[in-house]
């Protein structure tokens, strides 16, 4: 989904290498949603711009993501899974309970490589314990429910890098930007797809 702050060049080339095609949607339809194999929330902003820019089609985004479709949520789309955000005004999609908070750490934002611990989930396979990533973001979020979080950071303090619930993961990273190891998830989660296709 193009909602106007997204990096849609890099996560499209990064898709297509993992095997995939992205079909780019400013406003896609509720049946344009449903017909997709899966989806992509990118972004790269801030959470108001995010949030206006899922204006009239939030109910029916946050309708697919409920009854099971594939979904990756990267960086700001990631965060726009949640209900709101420190960073200003505007309402998430609420998918996730919780929500999104200032980082802690030395300057702002934090940009470059980081290392990520994960959980054992089928996104990280391969992957072992962790990697490092590269992170753009001066945000992360705090979900209200523990068990939502399968990756963690740190910068300055730990941070959820990643999430999942149902079929929808995110990363506060991009796996696009990642090398070997971003593209790993990308291939892992578009082999995902196809098993719940």
């Amino acid at each position: 989904m193009d909602y106007g702050v997204g990096n849609i060049h890099s996560v499209r080339r990064g898709v297509e290498k993992a095997g995939a095609r992205l079909d780019v949607q400013a406003r896609p339809s509720a049946a344009q949603l449903k017909d997709a194999d899966f989806l992509v929330l990118p972004g790269v902003g801030s959470f108001s711009a995010g949030a206006r820019g899922l204006t009239g089609v939030r109910r029916s985004l946050l309708a697919q993501l409920e009854h099971g479709k594939p979904a990756l949520g990267i960086c700001l789309g990631m965060q726009l899974l949640f209900e709101r955000s420190e960073e200003g005004p505007g309402e998430g999609l609420g998918f996730l309970p919780g929500e999104v908070r200032r980082l802690r750490g030395p300057k702002f934002p934090q940009v470059g490589w980081n290392g990520v611990a994960v959980k054992r989930d089928p996104l990280f396979e391969g992957l072992g314990s962790g990697f490092d990533a590269y992170f753009v973001n001066s945000f992360a979020p705090v979900p209200a429910t523990a068990s939502d979080a399968i990756a963690h950071a740190t910068y300055g303090t730990r941070f959820v890098a990643g999430v999942r619930r149902l079929n929808t993961w995110g990363v506060q990273f991009h796996p696009e930007k990642s090398s070997a190891a971003g593209l790993r998830i990308l291939r892992n989660f578009t082999g995902l797809c196809e098993e719940l296709a």
